[in-house]
Formats: structure tokens, C-alpha cells, sequence
């Protein structure tokens, strides 16, 4: 089991390890004896843990009530989030309360928001069981719901308590969505960690504690120099830009880490063809999502996406800060005029 600290201006620490949810759940009762917990999770979640959190919570001490939604990012609204809430105050959940987020991305930002509204803010703690959502967004605080203009553009910054990213959960996660996590843990490698990335070239699986907790702590020393991202943090959204247009143009079929990885081997592509890195670059990214099973391509015009992408809430005025790669583990983030960027990204390709 590894503790990595969090140094935000509301520090927790992350619990990393192989079946170490029970240290974790003692942890949690020493540190909250005489509170309640309100566990919110999605259905899907609900049946495989919902009950066995309970009741691990509840033998230590902890009274806990329980909110399970439909999951999917058609249920990431507005009005899951109000639904929340009002079953928090039917449940008499104070301040001095707290929220459990258990599952995955879409249940820990709706719980998150959620936290950071309800009474003005409330206390919660992330047990995230996808690899997508243990080396993502548990960490760092950033909470939101979808609205129709576009993902995530209803939000707040409201850190956790704790997580907890125990890798037993993914004994039970189909092999689709844990390759969504696959996608974010490359992305790591690329942006700052050269050692990482040809790990991750070889066998995932075989190497996945050390990779997780890796990534969790590249996502701690990023988020605690840049928390409320306006600058250094802006480089986690490598391959986002237009992977969120991907992911919106598919209805959502095309799930995020997936969107992603297309998103970074299109920017890898521009880069390179705009003489910002080696054409060894975009080479290597594509061959280590093709050894893990991820798509490359997006077979649409690149106009279309790029269309989506004018909605997307990283565009302040005209501009835009998408993230350029240099070499494996060296990308920054820059600003540029939205007709430059439409321009730069056409360069490496007509379609996705």
C-alpha cells in the first residue's frame, strides 16, 4: 500500500494498493466517528459494491443512507445533481456529514458537485473503481455536470477528503472501460514521463500498481503547482481538446480514454508536422495504442470536429490553449488564435 499526499490548499492523501479498501475504511472511521455518510454511486455500481461499502462503513461506526442513479454520461445533468441533493435533505445529511462518490468518473463529478453546492459545501471522500477514474479525476478536485452546449461545462474546484484507489475493484470492470483508463495512463507518459510511456509499451497488465500509482502521483504534483488550472495544469488536457469533440460527435460511443487517445495522436500528428517534434513522436504514440488495443483514427472530417471544439470551455474569447507535444514526457500547454489552431491542426491531416 502507498500514500501519496496531495498538497492542495485543502491537503488528503490518495490510499494506493492491492485490497487495502479495509485500512482505508479504518482510516475513514477514526477520522469521521460520529458523522453519517451519504453513499452515491450509479446503479451499476450499486449492485456490485453499493451494499458491501455499506456495510463496511456501518460495522465501523459510520450510519450511512445510500442515492444510486442510472450511469452513463446521459444521467451527468443538472437534474441527477438536484435529485441529489434533495434526497440528502430528506435524509437530514448536514455539514457536519459527508458523501461517499463510489465508481467511476461520472459518479465521483456528479458527488463531487454535488458536495460542493449542497449546504454551501460539504465534506466527501472518492472511491473510484475504474482505472479511468483512479488516475484521473479523483484527484484534484475539479467537479461538473454536462449540459447540452457540451461535457463538464457546469463546475466548481472542491478537493476530496481522501480517495481511495483500491486496483481490486477492477477484478469486475469489463475490459472496454478499463481500457478507457489505458488512454489517460498513456497520456501521462507523454506529458511527463518518458520512463512511464515505454513502460506502458509493454505488458499493462503485468506492471498496472506501479503505473497507477504513478500516474496518481504525476496528477498530484501537477495539480498542487497549478489547482485552479490556469496554467501548468492546462497540460493534462493533451488529447482533450478534441477528444471531448470526439467523444460528443459519437453520441458518446466513443467513451473518454478512448477519445482521448484519437485526441493526442491527432495533436502528435499536427506537432510533427508543424516542426515541433521529431516525426518519431507521433510513431511512438501510435505504436503504444496499437500494442494496447486503443484506436488511433476518428473517420470523420476534421471541419466537424473542430466545430464541436468551438464550444469547448478551455477557449477563452478567440483563442484557445491546446497542448503541444515536443518529445515523450515534455508537452506544454500555449494560446492561440482559433483560426492559427484550426490551421495548425489541419496540417497534420484532413480527417481524424
Amino acid at each position: 500500500m502507498e500514500i501519496i499526499p496531495v498538497k492542495t490548499g485543502r491537503a488528503y492523501e490518495v490510499t494506493v494498493g492491492h485490497g487495502c479498501a479495509d485500512a482505508f475504511y479504518d482510516q475513514l472511521a477514526a477520522r469521521h466517528r460520529g458523522k453519517r455518510a451519504a453513499i452515491v454511486t450509479d446503479e451499476t455500481v450499486d449492485g456490485l459494491y453499493g451494499e458491501s461499502v455499506r456495510r463496511a462503513l456501518e460495522g465501523r461506526g459510520i450510519p450511512c443512507c445510500k442515492f444510486a442513479f442510472p450511469g452513463g454520461e446521459p444521467h451527468k445533468r443538472m437534474e441527477t445533481a438536484l435529485a441529489i441533493c434533495e434526497f440528502l435533505h430528506r435524509e437530514g445529511i448536514t455539514r457536519s456529514d459527508f458523501l461517499v462518490a463510489l465508481g467511476g468518473g461520472i459518479p465521483g463529478d456528479v458527488t463531487g458537485f454535488c458536495a460542493a453546492v449542497y449546504l454551501r459545501g460539504v465534506e466527501y471522500v472518492q472511491i473510484p473503481t475504474t482505472l479511468l477514474a483512479q488516475i484521473d479525476s479523483s484527484v484534484g478536485g475539479k467537479t461538473a455536470v454536462n449540459i447540452d452546449g457540451g461535457k463538464n461545462l457546469v463546475g466548481c474546484f472542491w478537493q476530496p477528503s481522501a480517495v481511495l484507489c483500491d486496483t481490486a475493484f477492477f477484478d469486475t470492470l469489463p475490459e472496454e472501460t478499463f481500457a478507457d483508463g489505458v488512454g489517460e495512463a498513456i497520456k501521462y507518459g507523454a506529458i511527463r514521463d518518458a520512463q512511464l510511456f515505454e513502460q506502458m509499451r509493454g505488458d499493462f497488465r503485468r506492471n498496472l500498481l506501479p503505473i497507477v500509482a504513478r500516474c496518481i502521483a504525476i496528477k498530484a504534483a501537477v495539480v498542487e503547482a497549478d489547482e485552479r488550472d490556469t496554467g501548468e495544469r492546462m497540460v493534462l488536457n493533451f488529447g482533450h481538446t478534441l477528444g471531448h469533440a470526439i467523444e460528443k460527435h459519437s453520441g458518446f460511443a466513443v467513451t473518454h480514454g478512448k477519445a482521448v487517445a484519437i485526441g493526442m495522436q491527432m495533436m502528435a500528428d499536427a506537432c510533427a508536422q508543424n516542426g515541433l517534434c521529431s516525426p518519431d513522436v507521433p510513431a511512438a504514440i501510435r505504436d503504444c495504442l496499437e500494442r494496447n488495443g486503443l484506436a488511433w483514427r476518428y473517420d470523420v472530417p476534421l471541419e466537424e470536429l473542430l466545430s464541436i471544439a468551438a464550444g469547448d470551455k478551455k477557449r477563452a474569447g478567440d483563442s484557445i490553449s491546446p497542448v503541444l507535444i515536443r518529445a515523450i514526457g515534455r508537452c506544454e500547454p500555449v494560446s492561440m488564435e482559433w483560426g492559427a489552431f484550426a490551421q495548425f491542426m489541419a496540417a497534420g491531416g484532413s480527417r481524424a
